[in-house]
């Protein structure tokens, strides 16, 4: 908890100076008014004593607590201040750091995980700024203080007072001991419980194909009963605290009047008086005691969870992503769409075997090279190297003559249009979607509605947004929900395509689209795309045979390289995937 507190700001330590300043003077305050109740008690018990005079005791009894509200409510404005903007920032720390995740970090945390991290956690980490920090700070100050103001007054008073916070503390310290672990326990079953219920929403098609609606209800119920179970247990066992709490300040109370009574009985008739006025006194001070340890009792409640949310959002923070940022801006001069590879090989983290091995080819500015291959073969892996969603275990990926290592990575992903295999839509519009990540300046609405077009159009995708309700300011759902497959990986292509970038990468990207459509948008794609370089993922012989160059891939390796005709002669395996897609006509042809 205390590692997190590093990304305070200096205004949000500023304000907490001034939050401890309230408490000190509220504390202050507070301790005051068991003198003014000593004074008026002696004024009581003289005789000859003036009203007046204990109307003026009472009146500063009452514009000390009043003062004292002031230093609460402003000690509770700053404390809520600090609480909802480190909050804030937590959460955009959080965001900003899991999106330069490579997938070696993302493999670290579950999606569900990261969800809760920047959501229950942060939550957790603000109710105790809140709550939790007010009184950590005010508790310990409250006891020494009163402590101090007790000490001398009854050696009797001081050892019952001594006896009941000892008995307290044991108490507390076995309790933490015990709900510690549950806590820890809880946040990563709130993982869970989340995870299961983003599984079941995700893949709602699928659970309803297969009947699965009773298999996933009782697997949702064992996680949720689980985590049910675990919080029970741990409220169950702090549910002791707040009676034991008051068990033992009623103690102390009885034990001081009890003490109290045995000495004033044993004392002479001045003595009574000053006896009885300290036993107020010393009431309202062990009072005070027992109630900061009451706070601190409060704290031990909301301090485990908060700890452990802490901790949890300092490992996302912590973790350093594997993609470094680079110093090169652009490649070397006069170099465009230039890729290569130089024997390439890639691990993914834990895996016992290489992905791919000593991978060589290059493609220059304007060329089409593919990829076909049995599913495993590497051909995603290889093309999302470029764009560096990963990096070498050996070897050297180019662009435009520099390692995409040295690269900074914006620099690099804006010479890249990508289309992935899992088309993937963002709640907004058709003009939204195909323009996202738009950074031009300078360029009005009508131009770039005008380039959103000619994207579309490219991606063969203008039939169907032209009669959807409202064209290219129709609404998309999160997902693409309200699109068909097709309609999605078409729009994925316009997107790509909107950028106008040196580079093209279609991870399998037509595998949705019917012949005669794949055919129309490959040929659009060389018609205005003509100075882009294509690399293109493949299943289908047809989507890839008029590329320039074609990579076979089996188990990691390159085992074809050449032209459609040329790997027909040369390469076995080519062979056999073009015998089991096309007819003896066509590869004669």
């Amino acid at each position: 908890m205390i590692r997190i507190c590093r990304y305070l700001s200096k205004a949000e330590l500023g304000q907490l100076v001034l939050v401890v300043g309230f408490i000190v003077a509220q504390v202050w305050l507070d301790l005051k008014l068991p003198d003014y109740m000593a004074d008026i008690t002696r004024q009581v018990e003289t005789p000859g004593s003036q009203m007046s005079e204990i109307w003026k005791s009472g009146g500063k009894m009452l514009l000390v607590s009043l003062l004292s509200l002031v230093c609460a409510v402003l000690t509770s404005y700053f404390a809520v201040r600090v609480a909802s903007s480190f909050s804030q920032r937590l959460r955009s720390l959080e965001f900003a750091k899991v999106e330069s995740f490579s997938t070696a970090e993302m493999g670290r945390f579950s999606t569900a995980s990261l969800i809760t991290r920047s959501t229950n956690d942060v939550t957790q980490v603000q109710m105790f700024i809140t709550m939790g920090l007010m009184m950590l700070i005010k508790a310990p100050i409250m006891a020494v203080w009163a402590v101090c103001k007790i000490a001398g007054k009854g050696y009797e008073w001081t050892m019952a007072t001594g006896i009941s916070v000892v008995i307290l503390l044991v108490v507390v310290g076995l309790l933490m001991v015990f709900v510690m672990p549950r806590f820890k326990r809880m946040q990563s079953l709130t993982d869970n419980i989340n995870q299961v219920a983003r599984e079941n929403l995700t893949g709602l098609k699928v659970v309803r194909a297969y009947n699965a609606e009773d298999y996933q209800e009782d697997k949702f119920t064992r996680a949720n009963d689980e985590l049910t179970g675990t919080q029970l247990s741990t409220t169950r066992a702090m549910s002791i605290m707040m009676p034991v709490m008051n068990t033992i300040m009623n103690g102390l109370m009885l034990a001081v009047y009890w003490i109290g009574a045995y000495l004033i009985n044993a004392a002479g008739m001045m003595d009574r008086i000053t006896l009885f006025g300290n036993m107020v006194v010393f009431s309202s001070y062990a009072v005070q005691v027992i109630m900061s340890f009451l706070l601190m009792s409060m704290v031990f409640v909301l301090w485990p969870r908060a700890d452990v949310s802490a901790h949890r959002i300092m490992e996302v923070l912590d973790t350093r992503p594997s993609i470094a940022d680079g110093q090169q801006a652009s490649g070397k001069p006069g170099e465009r769409g230039q890729v290569t590879f130089r024997d390439v090989s890639f691990t993914y983290p834990g895996a016992s075997a290489p992905i791919l091995e000593h991978v060589d080819f290059s493609v220059g500015q304007g060329r089409t090279v593919a990829f076909i291959g049995s599913t495993g073969s590497g051909k995603s892996t290889l093309v999302n190297l470029v764009p560096r969603f990963a990096d070498v275990s050996s070897g050297q990926v180019l662009v435009d003559g520099v390692d995409v290592r040295d690269y900074q990575v914006k620099a690099l992903r804006d010479k890249i249009g990508y289309v992935p295999q899992q088309s993937f839509m963002f709640r907004g519009t058709v003009e939204s979607n195909v323009a996202y990540g738009d950074q031009a300046d300078g360029v009005s609405e009508q131009e770039k509605l005008e380039r959103v077009k000619q994207a579309v159009g490219v991606a063969q995708a203008e039939e169907f947004v032209s009669g959807m309700p409202d064209t290219y300011r129709s609404a998309i759902s999160q997902g693409g929900s309200n699109v068909s497959g097709g309609q999605k990986q078409r729009l994925s292509i316009a997107r790509a395509v909107w950028r106008k970038p040196e580079i093209l990468i279609f991870d399998d990207s037509f595998s949705a689209l019917d012949f005669k459509t794949d055919r129309q948008v490959r040929d659009a794609l060389k018609d205005q795309m003509k100075g882009a370089t294509m690399m293109i993922v493949a299943q289908r012989i047809g989507t890839i045979m008029d590329a320039d160059q074609i990579l076979v891939l089996d188990q990691g390796r390159v085992v074809g390289k050449g032209t459609h005709q040329e790997l027909l002669k040369t390469c076995p395996v080519y062979q056999q995937i073009a015998k089991s897609q096309l007819t003896e006509k066509e590869l004669a042809a």
